[in-house]
């Protein structure tokens, strides 16, 4: 009786009552109380409307309040709302049929989680098993999940939390990030190809201090999210595939963030026309309207298996109101051209990001491919002292943050940058409302430059 009862000024205090916070320390959570959403919005409690600039958790990529998904979640509630991860459904058929429509050619055969960070531990799992090897790599500014094994995986300052107790085998490296980049602070002037070269290098003596014959695969964030938006240099994405290759080494793109049009393709590896031997994905999937991911894998990979069985699986795996979610999504894209208006989408927005940088010192760089972009902040462009340290916060962001949150923008900083990723279906126009608060908030960070 409590959903029909409980009145909107209760949802804060009871959630607050009741709920262990993630992420969180659980004396600072102070939530929005969301009572619904529609496009490219959604309302609290008290009637405010916010401009999803992040897409809720970087994943409702089809917009708020699809009728067509949530008329399909609740056709297959009524019809089978739930079957065992063992059994043969409608949707677990049509969805493994639609998504060999739309991967890079090669992947045949699906393997259904709860979401990315389990849809990673099953393929490194896979991996491993495959070449009977059992090292990872990974870089350090990736994420991959929150659970043991996917954190063990991540990179970023988020796994040391919990170390030790963190899965062995993983080996991390540097990312291409030209504007940081630790190769290239007295060569500027290098080429593109140059610095993809060197990355490259850098990965392969890696490989050779590890022993390429211990190495499973290498697992990267084809584009990577929440720590920079790093978009692969031109010809870094290809070494990648050719040092897998030459190695017997797996490659695992990791695009649970960037695929599903994220970058104006269906997944970020098809600007480069490389064709990963496993490839996760989440969030976009079902557009956040229900929990799932997959593995998407080589029909080599599948037919390891064939007499091998495969150890490992969750009550939850291949859930029929999930799949059934994820079919509509697919379907709901590719009839309303979805993918090909976030490419459309993300030339508008790239040049609303270059005009920040011309009207404010405190943008260091800017970096987009699609709907997928980032704002670098900085202290000083020359010397590219960023606005909040490394891992760490600053009272410049936190109110700049502040301020965009209450002019109606909700959106997403990382130490110092400003990520963007709104829903795909996203206007001009609502482009415009989202940067026009960005650009006044900039004023904000601005007052921090150094003029001397």
């Amino acid at each position: 009786m409590y959903m029909v009862y409980m009145s909107d000024e209760e949802i804060l205090s009871a959630s607050l009552e009741t709920n262990f916070w993630t992420w969180s320390a659980q004396g600072k959570v102070n939530p929005i109380p969301v009572k619904r959403a529609d496009g490219v919005y959604f309302w609290d409690v008290h009637g405010k409307r916010y401009l999803d600039f992040n897409s809720m958790v970087m994943c409702v990529n089809i917009g708020h309040g699809n009728q067509r998904v949530i008329e399909a979640i609740a056709n297959q509630a009524r019809e089978l709302a739930f079957a065992g991860p063992g059994m043969a459904t409608r949707p677990r058929a049509v969805l493994g049929k639609l998504l060999r429509e739309i991967v890079p050619e090669g992947l045949t055969h699906f393997l259904y989680t709860l979401g990315g960070a389990d849809a990673n531990e099953n393929a490194i799992k896979l991996a491993r098993a495959f070449t009977g090897r059992s090292k990872i790599l990974t870089r350090y500014r990736s994420y991959h999940g929150a659970t043991h094994g996917a954190l063990a995986l991540t990179g970023d300052p988020r796994r040391v939390a919990w170390e030790p107790y963190v899965m062995p085998g993983v080996v991390h490296f540097l990312d291409p990030y030209r504007y940081r980049s630790t190769f290239h602070l007295n060569r500027p002037e290098v080429s593109e190809e140059q610095f993809s070269q060197d990355y490259l290098n850098h990965l392969e003596e890696i490989i050779q201090y590890e022993g390429p014959h211990t190495i499973a695969a290498v697992l990267l964030e084809t584009v990577t999210g929440t720590n920079g938006v790093i978009i692969p240099p031109k010809g870094y994405l290809e070494g990648v595939r050719a040092i897998c290759d030459r190695y017997g080494i797996l490659l695992i793109c990791d695009e649970v963030m960037s695929g599903f049009g994220r970058t104006g393709r269906w997944f970020a590896v098809d600007h480069w026309g490389v064709k990963p031997d496993l490839m996760t994905m989440a969030k976009g999937l079902t557009s956040g309207y229900a929990p799932l991911g997959a593995v998407a894998m080589r029909q080599e990979i599948y037919e390891f298996f064939m007499d091998r069985e495969y150890v490992g699986g969750l009550t939850f795996n291949g859930h029929p109101i999930s799949l059934a979610a994820a079919a509509a999504v697919i379907e709901v894209m590719k009839d309303e051209h979805i993918v090909e208006h976030a490419a459309e989408m993300g030339v508008v927005m790239k040049e609303m990001l270059e005009e920040l940088v011309e009207r404010h010192p405190s943008v260091g760089e800017v970096r987009s491919i699609g709907l997928f972009g980032v704002i670098e902040l900085v202290k000083d462009r020359k010397t590219r002292e960023p606005m909040a340290p490394f891992n760490g916060f600053s009272a410049e962001m936190n109110a700049l943050r502040k301020y965009i949150l209450e002019q109606g923008v909700f959106l997403y900083t990382h130490w110092h940058t400003i990520l963007l990723l709104p829903p795909l279906i996203i206007t001009p126009e609502q482009l415009r409302e989202g940067f026009e608060v960005i650009d006044r908030a900039l004023e904000i960070t601005d007052r921090m430059v150094k003029t001397v």
